[in-house]
């Protein structure tokens, strides 16, 4: 078993701030059940180099890789981005830590 962390990062725009608000009720405790914790959630942010994938940046530590596709495909996620299908536009990546 790896003891590398695993990192969810997504880029999203919101375009249905109201929907959205249906997703951000739900998500956070799906990726608590799967020992997710928020390192960066939405703050401000600065482009340096390339093209700013979306207007919302979400970085998100869990104890490994496999934790955070399991949350990706728990009843508990699918429930909570059910919510945020059609609020927008999201790009989500998973990586293993270092």
């Amino acid at each position: 078993m790896s003891d590398k962390k695993g990192y969810w990062i997504a880029h999203v725009d919101i375009t249905e701030p109201a929907q959205y608000e249906g997703y951000k009720a739900l998500a956070p405790a799906a990726f608590a059940k799967f020992g997710g914790e928020y390192l960066a959630r939405g703050g401000e942010h600065k482009l340096i180099e390339g093209q700013v994938p979306g207007a919302r940046h979400v970085v998100i530590e869990f104890p490994s890789l496999q934790a955070a596709i399991d949350c990706y495909n728990s009843p508990e996620y699918v429930e909570a981005k059910s919510k945020r299908d059609g609020a927008g536009l999201a790009n989500i990546i998973m990586v293993e830590g270092v």
